[in-house]
């Protein structure tokens, strides 16, 4: 039973911080209709900064520098780079999703470059310390990261469903065309929907890197693609969907790791490969995702 219980929290801390990142994917891909490969060098360089700032400027200073110096590179990448491919024209979103490729490279290697075979701290007031919940010892920086993460996403959705900017986005996913022409500015609804899935990978560094992992590798930001299975099992253009997709993959990642002694017939890296085993379950039944909306066909 206690076995289960660590589980079950690891599952939903790691879910919770997927959810950050899936997020993010889904909001972009609600805006322009780009599925954006940049989060694992926009997750890389948000960690970096913490990293390289909080001797400076504390943990919480360097964590909201980094989330807004993030935010603004992620929304720079598409004013300037994306939005010349193509501007706004949905049938440009190939294009610019094949771009995000190349600027993810490009991105991560100088970022590499920089971390080399370091192990960064990024100083996070959580340390190695534990919390026991009757008979389960609970990391506290897994704690944070459902109550941090809880609040984040709790924003997000307000900023979909109670602001000017969240209409327009919907507005944008329904009909891009129809919504330009009563006045919705889409450059300006996917430059925002950029800097807020930036600011939000941003975050989940912290936790991704957070112990009981060592600190910030170079490698850091190939966890990103965790959080992809997580955005296809919900359907790319639900929040909702994200949410309890990555919810799902955090907890097949976790009970899979709990129970490897159980599945070694599965294989020893099996939870590597888990989360995308399971979006192909998902999908063969699902094709179009858990919450995708059911589209309407003429006669």
């Amino acid at each position: 039973m206690t076995g289960f219980l660590d589980a079950l929290l690891n599952g939903l801390a790691l879910g919770s911080v997927y959810a950050l990142i899936a997020l993010g994917f889904v909001t972009i891909f609600k805006a322009s209709g780009v599925l954006s490969f940049t989060h694992g060098s926009l997750l890389l360089l948000g960690g970096y900064l913490v990293a390289v700032l909080h001797d400076d400027l504390g943990f919480a200073g360097a964590l909201a520098l980094a989330v807004v110096v993030t935010a603004a590179v992620a929304g720079a990448l598409d004013r300037l780079v994306l939005q010349r491919v193509g501007g706004t024209d949905p049938h440009a979103a190939h294009a610019q999703t094949i771009v995000t490729i190349g600027i993810d490279i490009i991105l991560v290697t100088d970022l590499a470059r920089r971390i080399g075979g370091d192990l960064l701290p990024l100083g996070d007031p959580w340390g190695n310390e534990v919390t026991d919940l009757g008979p389960v010892t609970v990391a506290d920086s897994r704690i944070a990261a459902i109550l941090v993460s809880a609040v984040a996403i709790g924003g997000a959705f307000a900023l979909f469903r109670f602001t000017p900017w969240g209409l327009s986005l919907r507005a944008a996913a329904e009909d891009g065309e129809a919504a330009a022409l009563m006045g919705v500015r889409l450059t300006r609804v996917r430059t925002v929907a950029w800097c807020l899935a930036g600011g939000l990978a941003a975050l989940a560094a912290v936790f991704l890197v957070a112990f009981p992992a060592p600190g910030l590798e170079r490698t850091t930001g190939q966890i990103a693609l965790k959080a992809f299975p997580a955005a296809i099992l919900g359907g790319m253009a639900s929040p909702v969907g994200a949410l309890v997709g990555s919810m799902l993959i955090g907890l097949t990642e976790a009970f899979v790791a709990g129970y490897q002694s159980d599945l070694h017939v599965l294989g020893e890296g099996f939870g590597d490969v888990a989360p995308y085993a399971v979006m192909v379950l998902v999908l063969l039944v699902r094709p179009a995702g858990l919450f995708s909306a059911k589209g309407a066909a003429r006669v």
